[in-house]
């Protein structure tokens, strides 16, 4: 499902394309402009908080860095806990980790060990899906904690690099909310 037209429109016409960032050949999709217009940062939070409330979450993970961005106004929003996923080594305490695969390497995320518990209902919040990588993480990393994936919604997927193919199996038929697809 994507956005109703209106703020489909509205959210594109906030994102800035930048080619050939980070390195050439890539066209960066910048939301910083989005964020910088309060309307519009409004907006997409409300798409979110909605998400929230029809998915019954209970909490909501915001995936490094810009999902901190976008995830703490709606756990706010919505009156839900926020919980950060980093990366490896930046969280201090007890925390559990989940490696992943990269095009070259390898790489891993974290959460606080207690951050969340058996029952919660989480509703994992990024701007971007591209490959799948990070979000599948961080989906088997809820699942160990002992909570609930309630799903997984992004402002921006990136359809072409078939990231949804990839979360298909990970989800295991929790929802996947894109606003907006290109």
């Amino acid at each position: 499902m994507s956005a109703p037209v209106e703020l489909r429109e509205l959210l594109l016409s906030r994102i800035s394309d930048v080619p050939d960032y980070p390195q050439p050949g890539v066209m960066f999709k910048d939301i910083t402009p989005l964020l910088a217009d309060p309307s519009a940062f409004r907006a997409l939070t409300a798409a979110f908080v909605d998400l929230c409330e029809r998915f019954r979450a209970d909490k909501v993970v915001g995936l490094e860095a810009r999902g901190f961005i976008l995830a703490a106004p709606v756990a706010v929003a919505a009156g839900i806990g926020f919980v950060p996923v980093r990366k490896a080594g930046k969280l201090p305490g007890a925390t559990l980790g989940q490696a992943y695969e990269l095009e070259y390497g390898t790489a891993e995320i974290e959460i606080h060990a207690d951050a969340l518990a058996p029952g919660d209902r989480v509703l994992v919040i990024d701007d971007v899906l591209a490959t799948g990588g990070t979000a599948d993480a961080s989906l088997q990393l809820i699942r160990r904690a002992g909570a609930e994936v309630a799903g997984l919604a992004v402002l921006l997927e990136l359809g072409f690099l078939d990231g949804r193919q990839r979360l298909e199996e990970g989800l295991k038929g929790a929802p996947l909310e894109a606003l907006i697809t290109v």
